[in-house]
């Protein structure tokens, strides 16, 4: 703590030195007879000389940069499509590096080489028809390339996935990821936010989950026979404004249970094979090297951003609306390790959007598999279906 202080102590007397020692310049200036406006050759031609003292430290330095720590910084992509965007990066960051070096290359020389001397004058011109051209011409070129490769890669991210691809949904909310595999039919089973309850936090629809959505909103602790005892509890001395909110409470209910009555009425049982064989995962994401994936995302709460750094794939996951995209990992989490010399690397989900206050610990641990790997999980979680979990009963 001490040592902490003297230093701080030092900083501001070396500042209070440079201030009083720019006033004595200034004093002995005037005393001198000079205007502050006037610049000696001598001191033109050090701030010359400065000049290209100051861009070949700022290149050198730049240049150590990049050698010390990486081309990007970025490391090697995990995913198939994760190198063309690491191809499309690196291209951005050569016109961008080509463009820095050049201007401040010309900046600091023209600073250097048209130094004030006198007797002579700069040159003054209002217009050059041929500068504005090649200053507006060929920034739009550059921009249209950059553009038109970045939507060509995009549309690759977010195009259809392949018949045969692995169907998986990401579910968020503050603060945690569901994971849900399409089981063996390979089709995820469909949804409704109205369906939500304790023994089906993914709102998955089959007959089962109507029927408990319904039993719910009826029968529980907060539901409508119970909202409706209360109001007609004399005995209970419920304020106006409770009871208004009460009243709306029920209304809002009775809306949704009218709502559940409806789909019942027009659901085919036969779909619930769709939603029965769903796998549900928590805390890891285990995926198969070389196959393609197509992962479907949603949200419970508020937005957040499924962030999948080695993969170079993010999405938004918004409520009331699933977001989608594919991609192909092609390197397991063992053969990854390797190339990072890191025993204990694993490839990690993350929320890349400011979510609540404890949106720094939304993670999840994704691990790729070989094949054989992979099917061995899948057999260990046969009995873990979504029927098996939260309704083996029925």
């Amino acid at each position: 703590m001490i040592s902490k202080l003297i230093v701080l102590a030092v900083i501001v007397l070396g500042v209070v030195l440079v201030a009083q020692l720019m006033k004595l310049h200034e004093l002995s200036s005037k005393l001198g007879g000079k205007s502050e406006a006037e610049i000696s050759d001598r001191h033109n031609k050090m701030n010359a000389n400065l000049m290209i003292v100051f861009i070949l430290a700022l290149f050198a330095g730049f240049i150590w940069l990049m050698v010390r720590f990486g081309w990007t910084g970025r490391g090697m992509a995990a995913s198939v499509h994760g190198h063309e965007l690491d191809w499309l990066y690196n291209l951005n960051f050569i016109i961008v590096l080509a463009i820095f070096f050049l201007t401040h290359i010309v900046l600091f020389y023209f600073a250097f080489k048209y130094v004030r001397k006198d007797g002579v004058k700069a040159q003054f011109f209002a217009h050059s028809n041929k500068l504005e051209m090649i200053w507006t011409v060929v920034p739009a070129v550059v921009l249209a390339v950059i553009i038109i490769l970045g939507l060509q890669t995009w549309n690759n991210v977010t195009a259809e996935a392949a018949p045969e691809s692995i169907r998986v949904e990401l579910f968020s909310k503050q603060f945690d990821w569901t994971a849900r595999y399409a089981g063996e039919d390979n089709t995820l089973g469909k949804f409704d936010y109205k369906l939500t309850t304790d023994d089906n936090e993914l709102g998955l629809i089959t007959t089962n989950t109507l029927d408990s959505a319904i039993h719910h909103m009826d029968n529980g602790t907060s539901g409508i026979k119970a909202l409706e005892e209360k109001l007609n509890d004399h005995t209970l001395a419920l304020s106006p404004t409770d009871r208004d909110k009460m009243m709306t409470d029920l209304d809002r209910k009775g809306r949704l249970i009218r709502l559940l009555h409806q789909m019942k009425g027009r659901h085919d049982a036969k779909v619930d094979a769709y939603a029965w064989d769903d796998i549900i995962q928590k805390d890891t994401l285990y995926l198969c090297v070389g196959k393609e994936y197509e992962m479907n995302f949603r949200s419970k709460d508020v937005i957040h951003s499924a962030y999948f750094p080695d993969f170079r794939v993010q999405m938004n996951t918004v409520p009331g609306l699933t977001t989608r995209f594919k991609f192909t990992p092609d390197i397991t989490t063992k053969d990854f390790r390797k190339t990072k010399n890191n025993p204990d690397f694993h490839f990690v989900l993350m929320c890349n959007k400011i979510c609540g206050g404890a949106h720094y610990k939304m993670k999840m641990t994704v691990v790729v598999l070989e094949e054989n790997e992979y099917n061995d999980w899948l057999e260990s979680r046969e009995f873990e279906t979504f029927k098996d979990k939260y309704f083996a009963s029925k």
